[in-house]
């Protein structure tokens, strides 16, 4: 009995004070930009952009400027793709099932 009260305070002590080294550490992920919706103007610059680049002859470029186009490509449509609201078909059926219960 007289060896258990300290082996066990020594383990809580251990499992309490570990936790602080790991809330102390950097989060890993990258936060993700705000961005601002876009103008009708600028979405039409931008898609104009895209097919430009779509009836560019791609057979002469070499692998570093084709993969610029692609990250080019892809910020582009990033772009266009902001500000849309998806709901899933789960939370479509509870928002209706709570419509028809409650009216």
């Amino acid at each position: 009995m007289k060896k258990l009260f300290p082996s066990m305070l020594t383990l809580l002590l251990i499992f309490t004070l570990s936790g602080i080294s790991y809330a102390a550490k950097e989060p890993t992920k990258t936060p993700i930009p705000i961005t601002h919706p876009i103008s009708a103007e600028e979405s039409n610059v931008l898609l104009l952009r895209l097919d430009e680049i779509k009836a560019m002859d791609k057979a002469g470029m070499n692998a570093m400027e084709k993969k610029a186009l692609r990250k080019e490509v892809k910020s582009i449509q990033g772009r266009l793709a902001t500000g849309g609201v998806y709901i899933s078909a789960g939370a479509l059926i509870i928002i209706i099932l709570l419509l028809i219960i409650l009216l």
